[in-house]
Order: structure tokens, then C-alpha cells, then sequence
């Protein structure tokens, strides 16, 4: 008598349970992104009075935030899911968004190597667009004054572009900022022990701009960001390939967990 041992196809504990680990930490990140999100706004009054997101001109932060929450928070429970239920479309949905992902990452890492001098144009259009709602809101605010202190720079191209907006501008206002800068292009000192936020205060009132050298700092961001990323390249390039390395991870574990399932399916028809 013969016996013949039949292989029976099953789906991997390891890959199922990796892929689960793997997303739910996207997917509580992704929670809570959209949680900050949402506080920012209710800080700013914008939950209680949407059209305030229509009316503001410059770009505000929390938008940024509330994408990125949104797409990881999506991706995680796709994956989440889709691992525990073997759901061979949630799997395929996330493995597909992710390579996708990836694909656009690699085209705009390209187009940025190629096309140098019109995204440098663009990212200074931008940059004085939002000088102009500088004081529109705080979010943005906040992170103009961090690029310029982080940096040790000054608008775009130098202080004068802070002539665009209303409040420093040197002629068509009557604000005690007139002719002035934001404290955060001032120099600063470290035995200062309190932040001194009127420094910039009349610094282009008068003077030229070598002698505002020793108040603020006279470089333009632009020009801060071209010499701080050759410095930098290695660990732009290290981030840009753990972050590769992320998706692909991810992309493996789910085109094996379908696999698995698709074997699995087909040795029960």
C-alpha cells in the first residue's frame, strides 16, 4: 500500500504578523496627525468658522500635516486589515499606494536634479508669497521664523523682501514694525536670556546693507538652503534611502502575504 502525503498551502504567521507590526504603527501615527491637525485648527478658530481656510493667502502648515495623517492613517489600516482578514484588495490597495508613492518620489527627485534654476525660481515665488500673509497666520508665522533662525538667514533673496509685506513694509504703513524685520532674522547672542522680539525694529529705516550686518542677518534663505545642502547631501540621501527601504519592505510583506493567500485559495477550489 502506498501513502502519499498531500502539501497543504497555508499562510505565513510571520509574514501575516510582521505586516500587522509594520502598519499599526503608521496607522496611530496617522491618528494622531490628524488629531494635531484638527487641534491646530480649532487653536485658530478655522472648525468653528471654515470659511477662514478659503481666506488665508498664504500656506498654512496644517494642511501639510492633515495630507500626511490622512494617506499614513489610510495606509495602516489598509495594511492593518488587510493583513489580519487576509484581504487579498486591501493588501493589493496598499501595495499599490505605496509603489506609488515611491514611483513619484524618484520623479520628483529627478525633476529637481534636472530642472535646478526653475524650481530654485518657484521655491523663491513661493517664499515671498508667503512673506506677504507672514502675519495671517501663526502656523505659517512660526515657520518662516524657524527656516530663517535655523538657517541665520532673511528672506527670499535678502531683509528687503519683507517690503512685500504690509507690516515691515517702509512706506505703506504706520506699524511700529515699519521698515523693520521679524526677530527671527536678527543675530542672536548666547548670553541673552530672553528672546528679544522687537530686535528687527527700524533695522532697514536707515543704513545700507553692510551696516545692517551687524543687527540681522543680510543672506537670503534661498541662497542659506543652496549651501546647506551640499553640506547636508549625506543625510538627505540616508533619510531619502531609509524611506526607500520602508516601502519596499512593506510592498515585500504584502505581495507575499497575496501570494500566500492566492496558493492558499487555490488549493481549496
Amino acid at each position: 500500500m502506498h501513502y502519499y502525503r498531500y502539501e497543504s498551502a497555508e499562510v505565513s504567521c510571520c509574514y501575516k504578523y510582521l505586516m500587522f507590526s509594520y502598519n499599526i504603527i503608521f496607522w496611530l501615527a496617522g491618528a494622531a496627525f490628524i488629531a494635531a491637525g484638527f487641534w491646530a485648527w480649532s487653536e485658530k478658530g478655522v472648525l468653528s468658522d471654515l470659511t477662514q481656510v478659503t481666506r488665508m493667502h498664504g500656506f498654512d502648515p496644517v494642511w501639510l500635516v492633515l495630507v500626511v495623517g490622512a494617506v499614513t492613517f489610510v495606509l495602516g489600516f489598509a495594511g492593518c486589515v488587510g493583513a489580519l482578514r487576509e484581504n487579498i484588495c486591501l493588501l493589493k490597495f496598499f501595495s499599490g499606494i505605496i509603489g506609488f508613492i515611491f514611483f513619484l518620489e524618484l520623479t520628483a527627485a529627478v525633476l529637481a536634479i534636472v530642472f535646478q534654476e526653475p524650481l530654485k525660481g518657484w521655491i523663491s515665488e513661493f517664499f515671498l508669497a508667503n512673506v506677504k500673509a507672514y502675519r495671517d497666520d501663526i502656523d505659517l508665522q512660526n515657520l518662516i521664523d524657524s527656516l530663517q533662525r535655523l538657517n541665520h538667514c532673511c528672506g527670499a533673496r535678502d531683509p528687503n523682501d519683507w517690503d512685500m509685506n504690509v507690516y515691515f513694509n517702509c512706506s505703506q504703513n504706520k506699524s511700529r514694525e515699519r521698515c523693520g524685520v521679524p526677530f527671527s532674522c536678527c543675530l542672536s547672542d548666547p548670553a541673552d536670556t530672553v528672546l528679544n522680539t522687537q530686535c528687527g525694529y527700524d533695522v532697514r529705516a536707515s543704513g545700507s546693507m553692510n551696516t545692517w550686518s551687524n543687527t540681522i542677518h543680510v543672506k537670503g534663505c534661498i541662497s542659506a538652503l543652496e549651501e546647506w545642502l551640499p553640506r547636508n547631501i549625506y543625510i538627505v540621501a540616508g533619510i531619502f534611502i531609509v524611506i526607500s527601504l520602508l516601502q519596499m519592505v512593506g510592498i515585500y510583506l504584502a505581495r507575499t502575504l497575496i501570494g500566500d493567500i492566492e496558493k492558499v485559495k487555490f488549493n481549496y477550489y
